[in-house]
């Protein structure tokens, strides 16, 4: 008989997520909050770091859905104590997204331009953001290594390798954005926004250094690449391909929340960017849990323990509104504080608390959707996963953000619509999963 999962299970799985989940948005924030802070062309810089910020969130979670998807294979297998027959498939998964994201930079790089003009980008804010963009895209393949390893060490049902790398990443970003961005006297000039820049991409690869090190020494999966392919390449692939599209349809969300917030003005964006920031902090805050979520439910399902996978997904309910509700307490305990670290202009900073509220209440909502988004990653439903947020984008979030700028609503219409959006993202999940794996726990 299989032994219900425990809190302290659980904790030990999401805490180490939580810390190295938070290293993704705290880049962002970083490069935000020192580059808010300049004396030289802080709004216009800011502004320009959210609009790139968008383009490569949707680049990273698009090829980054590899963490998923290992993940969810390994962790099948570990459950089912077959580990052996997958042990070459990370190697070959980690070869094929590095492939790919060097043909994404040759094919970004010449229209960086472009790109951030098809995001509204214009005159001053077009010149950083093409600038920020052609350092930072460098340091893309080796997030995406990074992310691999991470999905194999979750696999694995391990988080504190990727929580000790995460933590040195993020480390290194802070202190290398405030030499580069800043300067020293008579050392390193001040470079601004380009070295904000510098400093992502150089943090980037010392993550990666440090993933293919603690992967090597730590576990017995090797990191040169044999063939023929695993088995298991094609449900991988078929996997990426569902979290492709998936992913896409996030993406569409957000650029059209970059777009319009760019197209309110120069006060509304740099607001909107240290508002979605913040708001990504959050997701990854509560994404601990749904790692956790994605780790255990594989587990689980390889081990066809379907009554623990129920209890496991009432447990993480309860623990996610918790977190949620407890984020938004913090963030309503410091909403003032928290503006004036990202930007000292008192336009910026009265758009950014008339909207800042809308994000707090959501954390709660946010929580169920995330950690049921873990859930069924680690189940390997990716297709359902796929049509719930085509559903949730397409049908939702574009007519209402659409409508809600039609009445001039900015912002708020903004925040509005990726609100319903979330709600129409987590419902759904949650009554699939107890629909279909309720009666498989009843009859076991």
């Amino acid at each position: 008989m299989n032994t219900a999962i425990t809190l302290k299970q659980i904790n030990k799985l999401a805490i180490p997520a939580l810390i190295s989940g938070v290293s993704e948005p705290i880049l962002s924030l970083t490069d935000s909050a020192i580059i808010g802070n300049m004396d030289f062309n802080a709004t216009e810089s800011l502004a320009a770091v959210g609009i790139v910020g968008t383009f490569m969130s949707m680049l990273i979670w698009v090829l980054g859905q590899t963490r998923s998807s290992i993940s969810s294979i390994v962790s099948q297998y570990v459950g089912a104590d077959n580990l052996e027959a997958v042990k070459n498939l990370p190697a070959q998964a980690i070869f094929l997204i590095t492939s790919l994201s060097i043909l994404i930079i040759l094919a970004t790089y010449p229209f960086a331009s472009q790109i951030f003009q098809f995001y509204n980008a214009s005159d001053t804010i077009l010149n950083y953001s093409v600038d920020y963009y052609q350092i930072r895209v460098f340091g893309f393949p080796f997030t995406l290594f990074t992310i691999a390893v991470f999905g194999t060490f979750r696999g694995l049902q391990n988080t504190y390798y990727p929580m000790l790398i995460a933590i040195a990443g993020a480390a290194s970003n802070i202190i290398l954005d405030i030499i580069f961005v800043y300067g020293i006297a008579d050392l390193i000039p001040a470079m601004h926004i380009k070295g904000a820049a510098y400093a992502s991409v150089i943090a980037q690869v010392i993550m990666a250094l440090l993933s293919a090190y603690y992967l090597l020494k730590e576990t017995d999966i090797p990191l040169l690449v044999k063939f023929p392919f695993n088995p298991e390449i094609k449900r991988f692939t078929l996997m990426i391909l569902n979290l492709f599209i998936r992913t896409i349809a996030l993406n569409v969300a957000l650029y059209f929340g970059t777009s319009f917030a760019t197209k309110y003005g120069t006060n509304y964006i740099a607001a909107y960017t240290i508002a979605i920031n913040l708001w990504f902090l959050g997701a990854f805050l509560i994404d601990g849990y749904a790692s956790a979520g994605n780790i255990l439910s594989g587990k689980l399902l390889g081990a066809k323990d379907y009554k623990n996978l129920i209890d496991l997904s009432n447990k993480l309910i309860k623990y996610g509104i918790i977190v949620g509700l407890i984020l938004s307490m913090v963030g309503a305990l410091f909403y003032y504080p928290l503006g004036r670290m990202f930007s000292n202009d008192a336009n910026v900073l009265n758009e950014f608390y008339n909207v800042f509220w809308i994000i707090l209440l959501m954390q709660p909502l946010c929580a169920l959707a995330f950690i049921f988004d873990g859930v069924f990653k680690g189940l390997g439903r990716m297709k359902y996963l796929r049509n719930v947020l085509l559903f949730s984008t397409l049908l939702v979030f574009i007519p209402v953000v659409f409508w809600t700028d039609a009445l001039d609503y900015k912002l708020y219409g903004i925040f509005f619509a990726f609100t319903l959006w979330i709600i129409a993202r987590g419902l759904p999940l949650i009554i699939k999963f107890r629909k279909t794996y309720k009666p498989l726990a009843q009859n076991t």
